[in-house]
């Protein structure tokens, strides 16, 4: 039981922000040259809630774990690679 709630409040809480984040850089821009920025923003409620559903409903909690640990790690790395080719 506590392992679905830590998976479901602040772990799903911190890979939705990191998608969120990560988001911004594999959308394409658009030509107002924003959508890249506003739509994760906006979106944030919809991916919260997709990931808190699935930890909650998951009827194997590992699997949960993985799913969520991997979209997490694989925006954490999109987000540092970007960081590091962006560095003067």
């Amino acid at each position: 039981l506590w392992s679905r709630v830590v998976l479901a409040g602040p772990v799903v809480f911190a890979v939705a922000c990191l998608v969120m984040a990560g988001s911004a850089l594999w959308l394409p821009a658009g030509p107002a040259q924003i959508d890249n920025l506003v739509l994760p923003i906006l979106l944030f409620p919809a991916i919260w809630a997709a990931l808190f559903f699935c930890a909650c409903l998951a009827r194997r909690l590992t699997r949960a774990w993985i799913f969520i640990a991997g979209i997490g790690l694989l925006h954490a790395a999109l987000i540092a690679q970007h960081l590091l080719h962006s560095a003067p």
